[in-house]
């Protein structure tokens, strides 16, 4: 297996050394938020050298033992070690899954919307499927969800919905979901159970703080404020509680109404806006690159990357990596992590950092 890096130790001792000197000054905590990130980082940093370290001295220590039991023909032994060993194989391909994990912000959170295409109910009701089959993902790797604004379609499933993912590698892993996803199956809202096909676009930021890189001028915004759409009766909003934000230099609008404040509200509304913001700039970022290489690709709508077939057969393929699988249903529960790490290797053999 061939990475276009590893784990450098020296390395990273040297920078936990630098960070602890840092930590170590008489004026570290006048800028909280600041040193607040250079503990985690250092913390962080301590953890994954410690797990390597530990894993390295298991591995000696069987290299050890295991001339002991060849010389003593200990058959016994050898079968501990041999058991011993695949465990030690088992966490050595999580850790190096992990080195595809390195990224700029594939530790943060992430901000997950998905967006219903063309096609009306159909789309809407794929929308809500695709909102489910994450949930279930995000569930499974113990992480939290929190939905920050949603549109219901007319007649069923959604429109548009906005999810925040809180955990550990959370947008390192979604990342791979950016792009058009493509169901094909028979429709139970046509009355001739005809065969449909609906779009609908998946769109992933990272959680960013808010000293990220992205420069956002207040007069560049529009901000409105209205009643969130509730369920009426006494949980009908009185006050204009929700947030619109329009960037004007790009027209990229953001809403949030899930929160019960004015002021939440606009937070999680400018939290999506930089991360939105840091993905555009991402993404002109890979348009230069994909120029320089003499190879233009859309980063816009179109650019299917996953089909979900139920009819006439059943088949789940990505078409960026060409990995498939027959059971549908597993997918759409949210077994979505042999997806991930076929994308993520592929972008490691490219040289990608997105």
């Amino acid at each position: 297996m061939k990475y276009r890096c590893v784990f450098d130790l020296a390395g990273k001792e040297k920078e936990i050394a630098q960070l602890e000197k840092e930590s170590a000054a008489a004026d570290f905590w006048d800028e909280p938020g600041k040193a607040q990130a250079i503990m985690q980082q250092l913390a962080s940093l301590r953890e994954e050298v410690g797990v390597w370290k530990e894993l390295a001295g298991r591995v000696a220590e069987l290299q050890s033992l295991l001339e002991l039991a060849v010389a003593d023909d200990d058959e016994t032994m050898l079968a501990e070690i041999t058991a011993e060993a695949k465990k030690v194989t088992a966490e050595l391909s999580h850790l190096e899954f992990r080195l595809l994990l390195s990224g700029k912000h594939d530790r943060n959170d992430a901000i997950l919307a998905i967006h219903a295409g063309a096609g009306g109910t159909e789309a809407q009701d794929w929308t809500e499927m695709l909102l489910r089959m994450y949930l279930r993902w995000a569930e499974s790797q113990d992480f939290k969800t929190e939905i920050l604004d949603s549109l219901a379609g007319e007649e069923a499933g959604l429109k548009t919905v906005t999810v925040e993912v809180a955990g550990p590698y959370a947008y390192g892993h979604l990342k791979a979901e950016r792009g058009v996803h493509r169901l094909v199956r028979l429709s139970p809202f046509d009355a001739s159970h005809r065969r449909h096909t609906s779009f609908a676009l998946v769109e992933v930021w990272p959680d960013i703080a808010e000293d990220i890189e992205v420069d956002i001028d207040p007069n560049d915004l529009k901000i409105e404020v209205y009643r969130s759409s509730g369920p009426g009766g006494q949980h009908m909003q009185k006050n204009a509680t929700a947030v619109r934000i329009t960037h004007l230099p790009t027209g990229i609008v953001v809403a949030c109404q899930n929160e019960r404040s004015q002021s939440r509200n606009r937070e999680v509304a400018m939290k999506i806006l930089r991360g939105r913001l840091y993905d555009l700039e991402l993404e002109e970022q890979e348009k230069e690159r994909a120029r320089l290489k003499g190879k233009h690709v859309e980063a816009g709508w179109g650019n299917q990357i996953r089909s979900y077939v139920l009819q006439p057969y059943h088949m789940v393929k990505d078409l960026r990596t060409g990995h498939e699988t027959a059971n549908t249903q597993a997918v759409l529960d949210g077994h979505l992590d042999d997806f991930m790490e076929a994308y993520l290797r592929m972008m490691m053999g490219e040289g990608v950092d997105s």
